[in-house]
């Protein structure tokens, strides 16, 4: 957020602390608009406003309280903070207790006002923030919604299967375990032409060698012990569809030879028949491993039939500027089925989300949001610091918010200062009084 939207709305009637609070904030590097009543702050765009309002509560006209009700009822999100007498103690209370968000008694230090308009900030940001995820994924289009993401990678992969899913070219797809192979695998599917006809999802994994002949090609009663009636195997069944084989890596070496004859010839036959059956069908195979590794593994004839077309998904440690974005969704799709309210998501809990490694990608993702929204979430470690969604008062969230960038970006950078200072924006000097303040380890950091 640049010094432009820290706007600070300083409502107060005395004209000499109007002044020099002024003064104080925007020393600062804030940008103060001073009003000496109230009448102005009603109508301003309340719910786009990146910043607060300061308010004092004993003015003439509308007090503090009125605008505080008026604020709340167009913007329930809008910080108010309150500046109190040593006799309004009690009704400051009690505006807690309506929406503001902090109170300071007078007479006061600039820097305490200071520190609560910069939390408040923060918090302003953040809440709007979402709102702009949320506004994003309500409008996205049925493609976007299933493949979330702005990062140029998802952006690329999104055009990819666009231009694909209306064609019958076969498609290997890559990555790492829970970057959603099957959901690419759906949408190819689903965007096409053959969305009308069945899509048959085999885990080569999952299905047990002696019957995976079977459950691929169907059989004919009698055509072995147990065989009373005929089978319709899979890849029948998904004749004017497609075909989705879920880590075939595990595929049966002596299997695969009878998968490349069904790709090449677009025919199968079942198991005790003579008979070839047509397919019109398309495969699409997805793999976390390199097939073209250990041809003892995988035949090199069945990886280049598959590997007309290949989509690799990014793993999620690649593309992290999309990870609010994807948890805002599944918070969303994990309130809906839990019938939960989402919880307050916090500027920790945002920094714990970007810092971490994701090693089991999106799933690992949807997991944390489920038990986020559950509220079963105790957060991860980071580099040794513990980040949790929402434990602790707001200035305990909002170092723990400051930690967790400052880990994050050391760890970007192998330990090294100079590149740290410069990445976050701040001094030298303003980098070594966080490490200290925040108790955070330097042991293997450089100066350099």
């Amino acid at each position: 957020m640049s010094n432009e939207d820290r706007v600070v709305h300083l409502v107060d009637d005395d004209a000499d602390l109007r002044h020099a609070l002024t003064q104080s904030l925007e020393l600062e590097g804030l940008t103060v608009v001073a009003h000496n009543d109230a009448a102005e702050i009603p109508d301003l765009p309340l719910r786009e406003l990146y910043g607060v309002i300061v308010c004092d509560i004993r003015m003439p006209g509308q007090d503090g309280l009125e605008i505080l009700k008026r604020v709340l009822a167009i913007d329930p999100t809008m910080p108010v903070i309150l500046i109190t007498g040593h006799g309004d103690v009690q009704m400051a209370v009690e505006a807690m207790r309506a929406g503001a968000y902090d109170f300071i008694e007078k007479p006061f230090p600039a820097n305490r006002l200071f520190s609560v308009v910069e939390r408040a900030i923060e918090k302003r940001r953040l809440v709007l923030e979402n709102r702009v995820l949320r506004n994003a994924l309500e409008g996205a289009d049925d493609l976007s919604s299933r493949l979330v993401g702005r990062n140029p990678a998802i952006q690329h992969l999104r055009a990819q299967i666009s231009a694909l899913a209306d064609t019958d070219a076969d498609v290997l797809i890559t990555g790492e375990t829970g970057t959603g192979k099957e959901v690419v695998a759906r949408a190819l599917h689903d965007f096409g032409p053959r969305s009308r006809g069945n899509f048959v999802a085999i885990n080569c994994a999952a299905v047990p060698a002696e019957i995976f002949e079977s459950e691929l090609f169907g059989h004919e009663a009698g055509a072995f012990t147990g065989a009373q009636k005929l089978r319709i195997g899979k890849l029948e069944h998904a004749n004017g569809g497609t075909v989705f084989l879920d880590e075939i890596e595990s595929m049966p070496l002596d299997l695969q030879a009878k998968l490349l004859r069904a790709i090449e010839g677009r025919a199968i036959e079942r198991l005790g028949s003579n008979k070839q059956v047509p397919l019109d069908v398309r495969f699409v195979a997805a793999t976390k491993s390199d097939l073209s590794a250990d041809p003892a593994k995988f035949r090199s004839d069945l990886y280049y039939r598959l590997n007309v077309i290949t989509l690799a998904i990014p793993a999620l440690r690649e593309r992290k500027d999309d990870i609010p974005l994807l948890f805002f969704q599944m918070a969303r799709e994990a309130r809906a089925r839990y019938r939960r309210e989402i919880p307050e998501v916090t500027p920790a809990l945002e920094a714990g989300l970007m810092a971490h490694d994701w090693p089991g990608n999106v799933r690992e993702l949807r997991n944390v949001a489920d038990r986020f929204v559950l509220g079963m979430w105790q957060g991860f470690e980071v580099r040794g610091q513990s980040v949790s969604g929402g434990s602790g008062n707001l200035g305990e969230r909002v170092d723990a918010f400051e930690r967790s960038v400052i880990i994050a970006e050391l760890s970007r950078n192998g330990g090294s200062l100079k590149p740290t200072y410069e990445a976050l924006g701040i001094s030298r000097k303003g980098l070594y009084d966080k490490i200290r303040r925040l108790d955070i380890s330097t042991d293997a950091a450089s100066d350099v």
